[in-house]
């Protein structure tokens, strides 16, 4: 079934695209929809993990490279299109009973995900609702799980895990031990360049294009996320 919902994907999204961006935007669809079909899972393997993840984020590289969306969207990206984005996955990964890629979830911080850790403990600020510890306790993120991508996503595993959560998510169970958010999202970037953007495993399967090049971006060059890259030339 899962395999049939992948191939509708497929089958719909260069059309998708073409209703959700303006026409300026239409010479790029064909780099765009490669990131977006491989945004939700395997359908030989009948997995998802956090190689899939970072498609989707790719896809918003995409999007902002070509000033489809711009600075000014920057709140919208994460807490809108990204949060709609985890939903339809969940939705996906409890319907289907996809695996989690790798190796049980190698590269995860749950089986599944890493972005709504990172994003989510930048949202979290250290003069905000609740400190890391209070993270993890369900009086605190049942009640703001729907304004908080990280409470969202200790929600989430609670929801499809059981028993105690320091034995089934010990590597949360630690961070929630860091006194301040802050800290918890300076290691959150430090493990996701380690445990996500440095795995062959998973950079092996990036698609590098116009869009996105595979060559280095020299450090004084001052490309940023909003650069608009060449166009398009056909070969």
């Amino acid at each position: 079934a899962y395999r049939d919902w992948q191939a509708k994907l497929e089958q719909e999204s260069e059309r998708l695209l073409k209703e959700a961006l303006l026409e300026q935007y239409h010479q790029y669809i064909e780099e765009l929809n490669g990131y977006l079909c491989d945004s939700f899972g395997n359908s030989t393997r009948l997995d998802y993990g956090t190689g899939h993840e970072l498609a989707f984020a790719l896809f918003i590289l995409c999007l902002c490279k070509i000033e489809a969306l711009t600075e000014q969207d920057s709140q919208a990206i994460v807490l809108k299109l990204f949060a709609r984005y985890l939903d339809l996955c969940r939705r996906l990964q409890r319907t289907y009973y996809l695996e989690p890629a790798g190796s049980k979830g190698q590269w995860c911080l749950d089986d599944y995900q890493f972005l709504p850790f990172l994003w989510g403990s930048s949202q979290l600020t250290d003069d905000g609702p609740i400190e890391p510890k209070q993270a993890i306790d369900e009086r605190f993120y049942r009640d703001l799980s729907n304004d908080y991508l990280y409470l969202g996503a200790i929600k989430y595993i609670n929801e499809v895990k059981t028993g105690p959560f320091f034995e089934h998510s010990s590597t949360l169970y630690d961070i929630s031990n860091v006194a301040h958010w802050s800290k918890v999202n300076q290691g959150m970037l430090k493990m996701y360049y380690g445990e996500v953007l440095d795995k062959f495993p998973i950079a092996q399967h990036i698609l590098f294009g116009n869009l996105i090049s595979f060559d280095p971006v020299p450090k004084s060059s001052g490309e940023g996320l909003f650069k608009k890259p060449a166009p398009v030339v056909s070969q």
